[in-house]
């Protein structure tokens, strides 16, 4: 029993931590360990239950291991392979978004989320849902909601998978790249959280300033 629960809290550890733990398993199972990457990467997007797991910091890590030299990471290798992950994982969040949604609305007496907010939803993302998609990518926890709302909302498979691929796309260009240019530097490694937040802050900001505006804007006075 006691290995059992030792391999478990290896495990767990392994996977919360694989953005820190990542140059070691390298070394030791070279492009095997991609495999993992891939696997954190696709349930931080596509499980509902696993917005903990590191997602920006992996492909910060990833980015910043990849420039290193004779590194036995490929930039662009990884790059595909967490691409892949990151469409396949919110592919798979939005189908079951969309099968759960379903459920609701037939049953109509679920009283946090009823048939009106469904339909809200759905008239959302029919009209603004591909900044909320893209953005969504780059504020943690919300990118693993996000495709599960879009399914629940009913948005159009084909609209959302377009959305999806240039979402992944950027995110992933911006922290692995971010990382293979500035990751290796010293103090870029003692301030890696404050980094993190950083670049998150900036992503978002195009998402902050017209809710900001919003805010601060007049009302008409009416006759």
């Amino acid at each position: 029993m006691d290995s059992i629960m030792n391999f478990l809290s290896a495990a767990i550890d392994l996977f919360l931590h694989l953005n820190v733990k990542l140059p070691e398993l390298l070394d030791k199972y070279g492009l095997l360990a991609c495999l993992l990457i891939f696997l954190i990467i696709f349930c931080e997007t596509g499980l509902v239950v696993t917005p903990f797991l590191p997602g920006d910091s992996l492909l910060f890590a990833a980015g910043a291991i990849s420039a290193l030299p004779n590194s036995p990471l490929n930039f662009w290798l990884a790059f595909f392979l967490i691409l892949v992950a990151a469409f396949t994982g919110n592919t798979l969040n939005y189908f079951i978004g969309k099968s759960i949604g379903q459920k609701i609305i037939d049953k109509g007496k679920n009283r946090i989320i009823k048939k009106k907010y469904i339909d809200n939803a759905h008239s959302f993302y029919e009209k603004h849902g591909g900044v909320a998609v893209i953005l969504s990518r780059f504020v943690p926890v919300v990118r693993t909601f996000a495709p599960f709302v879009a399914g629940i909302g009913k948005m159009s498979f084909s609209r959302y998978s377009i959305y999806n691929l240039i979402g992944g796309a950027s995110w992933i260009t911006l922290f692995m790249t971010v990382g293979y240019f500035f990751g290796n530097i010293k103090f870029i490694q003692d301030n890696f959280e404050l980094v993190i937040l950083g670049i998150i802050f900036v992503s978002i900001l195009p998402m902050i300033f017209p809710w900001v505006k919003s805010k601060f804007k007049k009302k008409t006075p009416t006759e």
